[in-house]
């Protein structure tokens, strides 16, 4: 008789011993589950129907800022204050810079469209402000009448068009009629189409949040969420940082599952001992993408060819293109903060990938969590003359996406944005990670043991810095 495998003979003895006193004895928590999660929720405030206070006209979007502000005096100076306006980080000390710095969209780059720098044009339609324009300086941050309330609080269906300011034909009488607290609808806008398109660049925010189903969020679809019910705001500041823009990342500013939910939610035992070193999406997220394909590369240098436009594999102005449905995140461990993340000027060695942020934490690090992440790799432009990667100008009539002239794209940036650029250019790999935090599935659907235990798991033990799966001999503090 074919001998079983020793491991699968290992798993039913622990299996036996383990489930045989659970059986007699029943389930035995080490922490009393807490209550009701819900009870944690913030209160909805109260609206104030606005259609009989709006009157008009009005002849500018900042002038409906004036109007508002003649009520809400504060409301413009508090979110002026906030990243959501800034698109900048306060400034951080480094290990590889002398002087402190600070990272965003205002003055960094990724590795999807590359920078919003080069594109005042598209990506400032996702910006809180009014008033965008090509070139230094291209905003004014300091005009309070430059906030656009609308974009946060109108429920019309209000849109964004070039350089932040409304599409053209926007009825702002109407729109500021319809102002209420923030919905899915309001945040969804910007978030759900980042890196350009309808779940690009994260995997797990896409439009199909808008009205999911309770299997694909339960949260949102389940108990019809909003997005403020996690990301807790006070005075326009919204909790919740993201680590691809930051490199420490306060913990009083993120949102945590114990925001709402016990530390050992679990009435099984078992369950709970894996909240030492597993966080609580890399078991309820199963999968990213569930509905809406996400990208999960980007080629650059092949663009500027008459291949024929398909959003999802080829676009002349972009190049090619990996979606991907159903995506299995990759685990590392991570202690919420960066290792590193890529700024304008740091020099990198083209032979290998580029890691454009790299999440922070190890096995010896007791802060640390295997958790889920999406990882985007890209071809993108660099300057082979200074081995640093390259922001393009894109938009506009002398842009890429004009122009196909990589070349004179990367002049562009010198000239308007004092980028130096040797006049030499290639591709370069490059890496970029992403916390998957949505798209949390029902209990039931939760990763089961042989998901990460024994064959095919999904888990890379000796790249997390296992000797092996820990199942077989012991847990993460005997791997040290």
């Amino acid at each position: 008789m074919k001998k079983k495998p020793w491991w699968i003979l290992g798993l039913i003895g622990i299996v036996l011993v383990i489930a045989v006193p659970i059986l007699i004895f029943g389930p035995r928590a080490t922490e009393a589950a807490q209550a009701d999660p819900k009870a944690n929720l913030p209160e909805h405030p109260v609206h104030v129907d606005h259609k009989d206070i709006i009157k008009g006209p009005f002849d500018s979007p900042q002038a409906v800022t004036k109007t508002c502000l003649s009520c809400h005096a504060d409301a413009a100076t508090d979110v002026m204050m906030t990243t959501h306006w800034t698109w900048e980080s306060k400034p951080f000390t480094t290990t590889w810079r002398t002087e402190p710095v600070t990272i965003g969209k205002a003055n960094q780059i990724n590795n999807f469209c590359i920078s919003a720098q080069g594109n005042q044009k598209s990506c400032m339609s996702c910006h809180a402000g009014y008033g965008w324009q090509e070139g230094t300086p291209a905003f004014d941050f300091s005009k309070s009448e430059n906030v656009d309330c609308l974009v946060c609080h109108a429920q019309s269906g209000y849109v964004k068009g070039s350089y932040g300011n409304p599409a053209d034909g926007t009825d702002l009488v109407a729109a500021a009629k319809t102002v209420a607290a923030p919905t899915r609808t309001n945040c969804g806008k910007c978030h759900f189409n980042g890196g350009g398109g309808n779940n690009v660049k994260h995997g797990d925010l896409s439009e199909a949040l808008y009205y999911p189903s309770p299997e694909m969020d339960v949260h949102m679809g389940q108990n019809n969420f909003l997005c403020t019910d996690c990301h807790r705001t006070e005075d326009h500041v919204v909790k919740g940082r993201l680590v691809v823009d930051n490199i420490t990342v306060d913990p009083k500013e993120q949102v945590a599952c114990t925001d709402c939910h016990a530390t050992q939610p679990h009435t099984d035992s078992r369950l709970n001992t894996h909240t030492e070193s597993v966080a609580c999406q890399t078991c309820h997220i199963p999968f990213m993408a569930t509905k809406d394909p996400t990208k999960i590369t980007w080629d650059w240098s092949t663009s500027g060819q008459d291949l024929g436009d398909d959003h999802f594999t080829y676009l002349k102005i972009k190049g090619n293109f990996q979606y991907e449905t159903n995506v299995e995140p990759t685990y590392i461990w991570f202690n919420g903060n960066n290792d590193y993340r890529y700024l304008l000027g740091d020099k990198i060695d083209p032979t290998k990938p580029t890691m454009i942020n790299l999440p922070s934490g190890s096995i010896n690090d007791a802060t640390a969590k295997i958790f889920p992440f999406k990882v985007h790799k890209a071809k993108q432009p660099y300057d082979s003359g200074f081995n640093t990667l390259l922001a393009p100008i894109t938009s506009g009539p002398d842009g890429y996406w004009t122009t196909f002239d990589w070349d004179n794209a990367f002049k562009l940036t010198q000239e308007r944005l004092g980028f130096p650029y040797s006049g030499k250019f290639d591709f370069a790999e490059t890496w970029m990670y992403w916390p998957t935090t949505h798209l949390v599935q029902p209990a039931e659907n939760a990763l089961q043991c042989a998901d990460c235990h024994g064959e095919g798991s999904r888990l890379d033990w000796q790249a997390l810095g296992y000797p092996g799966d820990p199942l077989e001999w012991g847990g993460r503090f005997d791997a040290k």
